[in-house]
């Protein structure tokens, strides 16, 4: 069995979730594929070997530097057919979610998003899925001989299992009918650490009483080596810039750690955070809905609460 793994990169580093795409394609057993488009750093390409590919295909035409969908999913139904790949391994993302269902449909594949575990063979070929923004699982069988499977960040244990590995030059046919779609432009968000690709948050809300106060949390963000967020009525009030937005209209976030500092905790923002392995909340109000959801909590006003925070975390290091 041979798994092609689709990797994702920005400003020429792989994203994390393509690492843990890579690790999830060699729990499943076999040989393990990794592909990369476009303008990629070489010993970022050289390291993934570390997490259980054999070898990495690198299509480094300067055409696919930006994602236009359909030629995307078209280099990899050319890999695919290279390598004689039954299945596709990818990270479910707002590029990889709509590449992988294209390659699905052309290929005839099943297609499963949202994956959270590896899966079981025993009666079949079954994968567990996230439901209802995270409030539930459904479990698919995947009937057909060729796959697509896109993961859920968290879904594979991010560890080195192997050796770097020399990438080979992949040359696609591309079509130039496929690049109908064109990017006039690319807002990045300014922020060191990349919202959906971070360990670990901090977002504030409403109980931070103005923008003037972001400093604390900024700070507290920058000693954890965090990823700002904040909730969507201060995105709305213009407190903060609307990529921090986080919640089911917002960002999705799945990091490690998920700080909430003065978030009430509406049922939107929950959707958007439900899958963090952990979750504080500092608010004020001892029956904001957020502690409900929380794993720790500690009801006391932020401007109190997280200076202390702060200097005990600077202190243990």
């Amino acid at each position: 069995m041979t798994t092609l793994v689709f990797i994702e990169s920005a400003d020429g580093k792989i994203k994390k979730t393509s690492l843990e795409a890579v690790a999830y394609a060699h729990a499943m057993g076999g040989l393990v594929v990794a592909i990369a488009l476009g303008t990629i750093d070489k010993p970022e390409l050289d390291a993934v070997g570390k997490y259980g590919a054999t070898k990495v295909l690198h299509a480094a035409d300067t055409k696919l530097d930006h994602p236009v969908i359909q030629v995307y999913a078209s280099v990899l139904i050319q890999a695919m057919e290279q390598e004689s790949a039954d299945n596709l391994i990818l990270a479910n993302s707002s590029l990889g979610t709509p590449v992988a269902a294209k390659v699905a449909v052309k290929t005839g594949a099943s297609f499963a998003s949202n994956v959270v575990e590896l899966p079981t063979t025993t009666s079949g070929f079954v994968v567990k899925r996230s439901i209802y923004t995270g409030k539930a699982f459904s479990f698919v069988e995947m009937k057909s001989a060729k796959k697509v499977i896109a993961i859920k960040k968290n879904a594979a244990e991010l560890k080195e299992t192997g050796a770097a590995v020399s990438t080979v030059p992949f040359t696609p046919v591309l079509n130039d009918a496929d690049f109908n779609t064109k990017i006039l432009s690319t807002e990045k968000a300014s922020t060191e650490i990349s919202l959906p690709e971070a360990n670990i948050v901090v977002s504030g809300g409403r109980g931070l009483k103005g923008p003037e106060h972001w400093g604390m949390l900024e700070e507290l963000a920058k000693t954890l080596h965090a990823a700002t967020g904040c909730s969507k009525p201060v995105s709305d009030m213009g407190w903060r810039p609307h990529h921090e937005h986080v919640g089911q209209t917002g960002v999705k976030v799945a990091p490690q750690l998920y700080i909430a500092i003065g978030i009430s905790g509406a049922i939107q923002h929950l959707a958007g955070v439900n899958s963090s392995k952990c979750i504080v909340v500092i608010n004020k109000d001892a029956d904001a809905p957020f502690f409900k959801a929380a794993d720790y909590g500690i009801v006391g006003d932020a401007f109190e609460v997280v200076p202390k925070l702060i200097a005990a975390i600077k202190a243990s290091k």
